[in-house]
């Protein structure tokens, strides 16, 4: 069981990448790492952890494609890069059950498209994150940033994307799917959403539950949310700012006397439950749904936690057959299409 990792994605690379590829060997003992990354740089770090197993292979990979170049130029011009070469062994490689890079969106995703490929049937790759919900589940964004502007046959597939993972995944018999608006009212949106809850409402193997607005995304009233990439993302980096925030002000608010210093020390455990819980570290990263093998986009300040559970996220994908299902799904479509 061989994971991916790009060693040189992200802004804490490559220290937090390769100690979170070891907290994930530690796990799991069945596991192996290949990393792509400077060869020297990567046999120093481990060697600076301690480390003296035999289930990380290097593969040398001398150039990083960075978050200000253009992610198709980079793609195609950086061929030594650790990203590129990761997604190439990817394609080729069937003993690589998939990839993890906390590195450019962009390059991911560009990667994936145009060197991994699309599922036979599926118009648009998409990003797709999942969030803790305040009744203890799971709500999936469909899309998260992969696709700025979408048709709604398009968001249809989101929702099949989104109902496979939350079934196979996470076990929800008939997850509850929401395409996100203005309002709940079935009239609301713009043209393009208007038509997609259209389709939707027509789709007999979806639990389509109409319209939802961004403030009841974390109620635990919906299991997928359905939209473009550019309002799924505006949503997510609003919910990641709030939780942020909020944090920062309860931590004030608890520091300020003597009385609110001893209401913290009382609430301990509660607040540390609910910053884990809001802790995007904990969660790992975003599978990038459509595409022919697991591809995992960390998070790009992810510190070795979520790019452990990253690794951990590919396994369990790979277990519970995600690429498997979600072809299944969209070859039904067109065949009844």
């Amino acid at each position: 069981m061989k994971v991916l990792l790009d060693a040189f994605g992200g802004d804490n690379a490559p220290h937090e990448i390769i100690k979170g590829a070891l907290m994930a060997l530690d796990e799991n003992k069945e596991l192996v790492i290949e990393m792509f990354g400077d060869e020297a740089i990567i046999k120093a770090e481990l060697n600076a952890l301690g480390y003296k197993g035999d289930r990380i292979i290097i593969t040398d990979a001398k150039e990083v494609i960075t978050n200000n170049e253009s992610p198709v130029e980079a793609v195609k011009t950086k061929k030594d890069s650790s990203l590129v070469k990761a997604v190439e062994k990817l394609k080729t490689d069937d003993e690589s059950i998939g990839f993890v890079s906390a590195g450019s969106t962009g390059a991911v995703l560009t990667a994936g498209f145009l060197k991994l490929g699309r599922i036979p049937g599926i118009k648009r790759p998409a990003l797709a994150p999942a969030f803790p919900t305040i009744d203890g589940g799971q709500v999936l964004v469909v899309d998260c940033g992969a696709n700025m502007d979408t048709d709604e046959y398009t968001l249809v597939q989101f929702a099949k994307m989104g109902n496979a993972y939350m079934k196979n995944v996470l076990g929800v018999e008939s997850p509850r799917i929401a395409l996100l608006s203005v309002g709940v009212e079935d009239k609301k949106g713009n043209e393009v959403t208007k038509k997609a809850f259209a389709l939707l409402k027509e789709e007999k193997n979806l639990n389509f539950v109409g319209n939802m607005e961004a403030r009841d995304a974390l109620t635990g009233k919906y299991d997928v949310i359905v939209c473009d990439g550019f309002a799924g993302n505006v949503l997510i980096k609003s919910i990641e700012g709030t939780a942020e925030t909020l944090i920062k002000v309860m931590k004030r608010c608890f520091l300020k006397n003597l009385k609110t210093r001893i209401g913290a020390l009382l609430l301990k455990n509660s607040l540390k439950d609910m910053k884990n819980m809001l802790d995007y570290n904990s969660a790992g990263g975003s599978p990038f749904l459509g595409v022919k093998k697991i591809m995992i986009k960390s998070h790009g300040s992810s510190k070795a936690p979520s790019i452990c559970a990253s690794i951990k996220q590919v396994i369990t994908f790979n277990e519970k057959k995600l690429i498997e299902n979600i072809e299944k799904d969209i070859v039904a479509e067109n065949e009844n299409a």
